[in-house]
């Protein structure tokens, strides 16, 4: 019985699902500690809210991206699909998870 080598594309999708994840962990640590420490200092007009607002979406497009090479990973013939599994499961929930955080964002005052 010979193993299956695993996807290149499942590969790919874990681990852009991986940096698209700390990316947005990191851009939202970063807003809110600037938030934070001098309430109010963060204006919508300013370049560093426009920076950080980039950052969310390129982190929102690799995780769209992840999803994407996650899903080709699983309809690879005879490949192993367990790392296509977790790069489609990271970046999924990731992509929900970023939804929620930029639609509450807009809303709340």
């Amino acid at each position: 019985m010979e193993s299956q080598k695993h996807s290149g594309l499942g590969i790919a999708s874990v681990i852009t699902s991986i940096v698209s994840g700390i990316l947005a962990f990191l851009v939202i640590a970063i807003a809110g500690v600037v938030e934070a420490s001098a309430p109010g200092r963060l204006d919508e007009e300013s370049f560093g809210v426009a920076v950080l607002g980039i950052l969310l979406l390129a982190s929102l497009g690799g995780n769209a991206l992840a999803l994407g090479l996650g899903i080709g990973g699983l309809v690879q013939k005879e490949k192993n699909k367990i790392l296509a599994i977790l790069g489609t499961v990271l970046s999924g929930v990731s992509v929900v998870i970023l939804s929620c955080v930029m639609i509450l964002g807009n809303l709340l005052p």
